[in-house]
Parts: C-alpha cells; sequence; structure tokens
C-alpha cells in the first residue's frame, strides 16, 4: 500500500527543476529518485517501481510522450503527472491518451507541486486498495468454485457409478423398461457432470497465468487438428469440411491447448447446428498485424435479436428444456474468454436460414487482454 513514504520518480532535463522537486517532495514525506532524461528515467523505473513519476513533456532524446507510453505498458496503475512549459490543450489530451493522470505547467511554486503530487499519491493509494480487494474477492471466488465443484461432483459421480452397476446386472435383473429409463438417467448425469466441468473451467480460468506458457502456435496445425477431430461428427451429420489457407501463415503467441478449444467450440457447433447436405468452411488469412480465422457453414443461423447475447453465460438462443441440439451455453462464452486472453477479439454475422460466419482476430505480436 502508499504510506507517506512514497515513492516518486522526477525525469526532467532541468537540473534545477529536479532539485526543486526532491526539495519539496523530501520535506512533505516522500522518498524521491530523479532523472535527467528519458531513457535514464525508464531505467530508474524498473528499479524503484515508484508510485508516481512526475515526466517533463520535452527532453532531447526520448521524448516525455515516449516515456509516458513505455511506463504505461510496464505499469499501467503507476500515476503519472506531465510538467510541461508549454502547456495547451492538444499536449494535454494526448498526454492523457499516454496514461498521464495530471499535468503542471512550468513554472510551478512548491505549493502547486505539493498539492498535485499529494492527488496523485491518493489515487495510487485507491488504486492499490482497490486492487488488493479485487484479489481478495477474487481467491474467495475462486476457493469457492473449488468447493462447490467437488461438492457437486463428488455425489453425482457415486449416483452414475451405482447407477452403472445397476444397468450392468450386478444388484440383480431388472426390467427392460427400468434399464431404460437408468440409461436416460446416465446420459444426463454426464451430461450435469460435463457442465460444471466446463463451467469450473471458465470460473477458475487465469489469463495471466496461462500466458506464462504462450509459445509460437500455428493457427494451420490447430485447425487441421481439430477438424480431423470432428470428422466423424461431421460425416454422420452429412456436413463438409473444407480448410482454406495459405502454404505459409505467421505464427501467434498463444497456448495452442487454448487455441485449440477455441477452433473446437466453433467449429463443432458449425456442424451441430447445420443442415443434412450443409458445409462448414474454415479460412485462415494474414491481414497487417494480425491473423485471422474466419469460420462460415450454411446452416440454421442465428436470429439477430439473439446476437447481442450469444458469448453470455448459459445463453442458448434455443433455451427449451426439451431443445432438440443440446447444449451448455458456456462454448461461445468459453471462445470469448480464451480469445481475449490471448489479446484478440471476435466478430459475428448470420442471416436465419443462410448461415452463420464468426471471425476471430489474432495478433501477431500479442496485445494485452482486451475485451471484446
Amino acid at each position: 500500500m502508499v504510506t507517506a513514504k512514497a515513492n516518486i520518480l522526477v525525469v526532467d532535463d532541468d537540473e534545477m527543476v529536479r532539485l526543486s522537486c526532491r526539495r519539496v517532495l523530501e520535506e512533505d514525506g516522500y522518498s524521491v529518485k530523479t532523472a535527467e532524461n528519458g531513457e535514464v528515467g525508464l531505467k530508474c523505473f524498473k528499479e524503484i517501481q515508484p508510485d508516481l513519476v512526475l515526466v517533463d513533456l520535452k527532453m532531447p532524446g526520448k521524448s516525455g510522450m515516449d516515456v509516458l507510453e513505455e511506463i504505461e505498458v510496464m505499469d499501467p496503475e503507476v500515476v503519472k503527472i506531465v510538467i510541461t512549459g508549454y502547456a495547451t490543450v492538444s499536449s494535454a489530451v494526448e498526454a492523457m491518451k499516454r496514461g498521464a493522470y495530471d499535468f503542471i505547467p512550468k513554472p510551478f511554486t512548491p505549493d502547486e507541486i505539493s498539492l498535485i503530487v499529494a492527488r496523485g499519491v491518493e489515487k495510487r493509494r485507491l488504486l492499490l486498495e482497490r486492487k488488493a480487494l479485487k484479489n481478495s474477492q477474487e481467491k474467495i471466488r475462486r476457493n469457492m468454485v473449488s468447493l462447490v465443484s467437488h461438492e457437486l461432483r463428488a455425489p453425482l459421480g457415486a449416483t452414475v457409478q451405482y447407477l452403472e452397476v445397476l444397468q450392468a446386472g450386478m444388484a440383480g435383473s431388472i426390467s427392460s423398461d427400468a434399464k431404460e429409463l437408468i440409461d436416460r438417467c446416465v446420459i444426463r448425469l454426464r451430461e450435469l457432470l460435463e457442465l460444471i466441468g466446463r463451467w469450473i473451467s471458465l470460473a477458475t480460468f487465469d489469463p495471466a497465468r496461462m500466458a506464462e506458457s504462450f509459445e509460437a502456435v500455428s493457427l494451420i496445425d490447430v485447425a487441421k487438428e481439430v477438424m480431423a477431430l470432428l470428422t466423424a461428427m461431421a460425416r454422420e451429420r452429412s456436413v463438409s469440411l473444407n480448410l482454406d489457407a495459405p502454404k505459409r501463415l505467421p505464427s501467434i503467441q498463444g497456448s495452442k491447448v487454448c487455441l485449440q478449444e477455441i477452433f473446437f467450440n466453433l467449429i463443432g457447433n458449425a456442424i451441430k447446428y447445420n443442415k443434412k447436405g450443409g458445409w462448414v468452411k474454415v479460412t485462415l488469412y494474414d491481414e497487417d498485424q494480425e491473423v485471422l480465422a474466419e469460420i462460415a457453414d450454411n446452416g440454421v443461423g442465428i436470429p439477430e435479436e439473439h446476437l447481442p447475447r450469444i458469448f453470455d453465460e448459459f445463453y442458448r438462443v434455443d433455451g427449451r428444456r426439451n431443445a432438440p441440439i443440446r447444449g451448455s451455453g458456456l462454448g461461445l462464452s468459453i471462445v470469448k474468454t480464451m480469445t481475449g486472453a490471448h489479446g484478440g477479439r471476435i466478430h459475428v454475422g448470420s442471416r436465419v436460414g443462410e448461415g452463420t460466419t464468426f471471425r476471430v482476430h489474432f495478433p501477431k505480436v500479442l496485445n494485452p487482454q482486451r475485451q471484446n
């Protein structure tokens, strides 16, 4: 947490400004480090990990704007205040876009620098308190998910085992009608266990931890492997599967397992919600700074009013209890979450009776996670 001994970094090529800031801020009880240019400032930033940074916009070499941008990438929660001798509305707006919290024009008085830094330090304190609270709540949530999953899975798994004993006739002979009912119970219970498993995977998904094991992945390989797994399902439903990809396609940084899950859900849905004799086409291509995956079909399509909600957890277009096509309503939610964890985004277009197209954008260079 930020205390009265908060760490402050001052980056300014004017020695008098650095000395003045150090004197005033140390009198206010802060720990102060100064740097004479952007390069030195960024090095100091990595060393001391300050709570607040004062950055001069106009410096030789690396500009204040560049320093702001790099600090924003390294730690977006650090409070950044701009020092400028030529404050304009446009420069202030541009600084805010680079992550600046506030700015102070030169020349400034000791009281002015004390006031604006005090506000910034309080902002930092509130940010860290909120982050700590969020982490605590997330820990509680994960513990609850783990507990609930165990409490749900254990009795369901045991019940399935008991029913399988009855199915096998190990507890005595049963009538054909009773066996049919038991078979249905086993099928439904297994569906429920699968649903719980998918919900737990989504609820406990940790993008930061997953990103630690990212590696170069070929989307061509992922698409081929997933389509091979789904060939039998497509054949059973008389749906043709086709892949259109260039001979060479840039790899992306990601988790192959998660990327397979994305493709498995999208291609699987395209097969499942298709018509006899229909087709599913997977297209991969290179576009500027992204690699795109397009999964298109000529199936039943999605009504326009449902499109805004199809990525919501447990949402199903056909939500009837006895819908002809079963599903958990979690597949597309998992797709969106895992796509975001790869710095990507996903879009969907559909027309009833004509088909649906999902377009997934993956960055060649990994971006911070974003929401779609």
